[in-house]
């Protein structure tokens, strides 16, 4: 198997005073064996304000100062990971927070589409801050509904503001867009950084680690989660994805799955941001291949708007 050696990425997403920069800042100043990080920082404006609440610390800060870090990734987010890796190759972890107004996903594509960030970086994981006392008034007027959608895990923060009530319907919310995210409810951003960090939420291992209890909803973002026993058609299977991607990637905020492929033990993983996809195996040191005698079965998830269950249900089989 090939150790793969790329540099960890944390994507800290979640509207404006959620409790993002109270994360950070603990990142910088507790010690959790993680080695050197740098922060890639990014507010909203010309001058950057969040600047001045990050308390000094060791690590690295570098400050995206010219508009939304949607509106800049592919020329400023991609110019700093490289200048970094080339000025510091002794970084073992990096972290992204975005603006409060930032739409996670062209962060994310960065680590698609450009090939000397994905020879260098991998993307971790998505974690999106929420403000527990103002999520549902966000909800409502359908601001953050990227943010939940794209989240690998979701900081339900400041639940010492609401009733247990209040905290039951908001993790109803949350569950209804995003049902698979890992969910921790804490105040002040308070939680073990090892349920955070490293977790490698974009790995194989990682990706349908358990199975989703995927819940029925009347929002229009929600999830779709397929099993599938067999071998797929690797062909098929590709010109299904990216067809689907294609003509229906604006409602598909994240898609991945666990793919069993026919002719090969190596156990496949494809993720997609709305339009975007690509493909690791075990062979690429993600993960482990399937054992002998091991049932096959592949695994997809996505979620988005308006979904089809029947319809993807029916495009997976005919990759059989």
């Amino acid at each position: 198997m090939v150790l793969d050696k790329r540099i960890p990425v944390t994507v800290i997403t979640g509207f404006l005073g959620s409790g993002k920069t109270t994360l950070v800042n603990r990142i910088l100043k507790e010690k959790h064996g993680l080695g050197k990080v740098a922060v890639i920082e990014n507010e909203f404006g010309e001058v950057g304000v969040d600047d001045g609440l990050l308390m000094n610390a060791k690590e690295e800060i570098l400050e995206m100062n010219n508009g939304c870090i949607c509106c800049t990734v592919r020329g400023d987010l991609i110019k700093i990971l490289r200048r970094l890796r080339k000025r510091d190759r002794d970084i073992d972890l990096v972290l992204i927070e975005t603006t409060g107004l930032a739409d996670p996903a062209p962060v994310a594509q960065t680590f698609f589409v450009d090939d000397e960030v994905k020879e260098a970086y991998r993307l971790d994981a998505i974690l999106t801050v929420a403000d527990a006392a103002h999520l549902l008034q966000h909800l409502d007027e359908h601001k953050p509904e990227g943010q939940v959608a794209f989240a690998d895990v979701v900081l339900l923060n400041k639940v010492d503001l609401v009733s247990a009530e209040q905290q039951a319907e908001v993790t109803r919310r949350i569950r209804a867009i995003n049902s698979t995210a890992q969910l921790h409810a804490c105040v002040r951003s308070d939680v073990p950084l090892e349920s955070l960090l490293g977790l490698g939420a974009f790995s194989l291992e990682r990706v349908m680690a358990e199975e989703p209890d995927f819940l029925t909803h009347d929002s229009s973002v929600g999830s779709v989660g397929l099993t599938l026993p067999g071998r797929l058609h690797m062909g098929r299977l590709n010109a299904w994805l990216s067809r689907l991607l294609r003509e229906r990637g604006t409602d598909l905020f994240r898609s991945k799955g666990l793919l069993s492929i026919a002719g090969t033990d190596d156990r496949y993983v494809f993720q997609g941001v709305h339009m975007l996809m690509g493909f690791a195996s075990s062979a690429d040191g993600v993960g482990r291949p399937w054992a002998p005698g091991e049932e096959r079965v592949s695994r997809l998830v996505f979620i988005g708007r308006n979904l089809d269950r029947s319809e993807l249900e029916a495009g997976l089989r005919a990759c059989l």
